[in-house]
């Protein structure tokens, strides 16, 4: 609510905060607000949020009446209760309680600890694919030009170990990564001993079709415990319509293969991820299916990103963000039926999204995260030598733009990288409690920011709301869990059994 103030003679007229007195409760009043946000979940409910993300669910109207101080204790009594505990309103003006809120604050910020965790090294470029949606502009050359160099990935592994981290991840990217299969093995036997100088946990991660799989890459990958991320658009229609191959054969390439991963390395050491192309649009109940038919107990509904070839088909690749929420949602309620069938099957990012909302624990998905996960919780390493904010600011510079290029492993430190000019510029558009449009949010506790994904839309690294992708896609997916957590107990028991399994 906003005052307005008489405008004295030769006064000047201010926008600046009030005096602290002009916010102190009146004689009468019985309480004092807090800090919270507040969005209408629907015609009959509302939400409110405070500064760590917890949350009512209350009738419209309420809010007003809590600013107001229309809430009596005495006929209140229950929601009353719930705002103060939840640190909505407050009987003195400063809570006894303020260092546990505080405390939990820095808790729900934890994720910045330890600085960057995770090292995508691109070992190459070069892919047997011609996927129409390739966000990373493969070429088929020669390995000599697309492959990175070991100089390149000795220096790279030299920046990982100088991380403050203790435990970081060592991903290994393309491209198809297999198709320099012997780069990997050099970078993983590196690292191995480079951390044991450094005392460093290293996990690794091969990002691949499957393709070039084989029994003596799996045996490698079992001796230095890797785990595999692969790509499954759905069922064999959809994913060869999306993956093209010659031989029309990429959807029985990687099924064989998330079996033998499964086989011989363990079920939960192979992970698929899905793009969400036209074609898949008209597909979400199938795709669900055969994730579940694959006895995936995941999937994790991802929009088509837009760079690379995916800005160039146009036509197989760009729809309306209102048509992959419908999407979602339609695939997001059978998921959810075969939970209420007694299967524990997940969306993934849902379940990121829930994790925020229902405990009070930071999540380490680098896409969602305020700071944004760009430098903080990811770097990359190209096959070139360049050194890039996110995996999203590489596949920006195949198309030429090198925004968020920080430097490059044959001449700059760590301290250039890491705490270089680019980054405090960068600095200045990561955080959604000081963007326009986000900082007054009710979901600002659950959303991030992504500056790569603003420049490439809209020009502009502190982007633009009202017509952002990124924020109607998060405001709606935000909107509908809450929504169905709401309307049915059953989902919101689903929901909590997601994000603690």
């Amino acid at each position: 609510m906003i005052a307005l103030d008489i405008i004295k003679p030769n006064a000047r007229a201010s926008r600046k905060f009030k005096e602290l007195e002009f916010y102190d409760a009146n004689p009468d009043d019985k309480y004092y607000l807090l800090p919270f946000r507040f969005i209408r979940l629907n015609q009959e409910k509302e939400i409110i949020v405070n500064e760590v993300g917890d949350f009512l669910v209350v009738p419209t109207g309420t809010v007003e009446k809590i600013v107001s101080r229309r809430i009596s204790k005495l006929t209140d009594e229950e929601l009353y209760g719930d705002l103060i505990s939840g640190f909505f309103i407050s009987e003195e003006r400063i809570p006894a309680l303020l260092e546990v809120l505080a405390t939990r604050y820095r808790t729900k910020k934890s994720f910045l600890d330890n600085f960057t965790s995770l090292h995508i090294f691109v070992i190459t470029l070069r892919c047997e694919h011609t996927c129409h949606y390739c966000q990373v502009s493969r070429v088929s050359e020669d390995k000599n030009t697309f492959d990175m160099k070991k100089h390149h990935i000795d220096k790279g592994i030299e920046l990982m170990m100088q991380s403050p981290n203790p435990n970081v991840t060592m991903e290994f990217q393309g491209g198809e990564a297999l198709l320099a299969f012997d780069q990997i093995i050099y970078a993983v036997q590196k690292a191995k001993e480079e951390a044991l100088h450094y005392d460093k946990k290293v996990t690794f991660v091969i990002c691949t079709n499957l393709a070039p799989l084989n029994e003596s890459i799996l045996s490698f990958c079992r001796e230095n415990n890797i785990l595999i991320s692969t790509s499954l658009d759905g069922p064999e229609n959809i994913h060869n319509q999306n993956r093209h191959k010659k031989g029309k054969d990429s959807y029985q390439l990687a099924v064989q293969g998330i079996s033998k991963c499964r086989e011989f390395l363990g079920n939960d050491r192979v992970s698929a991820l899905l793009t969400t192309s036209t074609l898949s649009l008209d597909y979400p109940t199938e795709i669900v299916d055969e994730y579940f038919s694959l006895n995936f107990n995941s999937i994790f509904l991802r929009p088509i990103s837009p760079f690379g070839f995916a800005v160039r088909n146009e036509k197989k690749n760009k729809y309306d963000t209102n048509r992959f929420l419908e999407f979602y949602k339609i695939a997001l309620n059978r998921i959810i039926d075969y939970n209420l069938q007694g299967y524990f099957f997940r969306e993934d990012y849902a379940t990121i999204i829930l994790r925020k909302i229902l405990t009070p624990f930071p999540v380490g998905y680098v896409d969602l995260q305020s700071p944004a996960g760009m430098i903080n919780n990811v770097i990359v390493f190209n096959y070139d030598g360049k050194i890039y904010a996110s995996d999203e600011a590489r596949m920006l510079a195949e198309m030429k733009d090198t925004t968020f290029l920080l430097g490059d492993l044959d001449t700059s430190t760590y301290q250039d990288i890491f705490y270089g000019e680019k980054v405090f510029q960068l600095a200045e558009s990561w955080t959604n409690e000081s963007l326009p449009g986000c900082s007054e949010c009710a979901f600002q506790a659950y959303c991030g920011t992504d500056p790569v994904l603003n420049h490439a839309t809209q020009g502009d690294i502190f982007g633009y709301r009202p017509t952002s992708v990124f924020c109607q896609k998060n405001m709606e997916i935000i909107r509908y869990l809450f929504e169905l957590m709401d309307s049915d107990k059953r989902i919101f028991k689903i929901f909590n059994s997601w994000v603690r399994n």
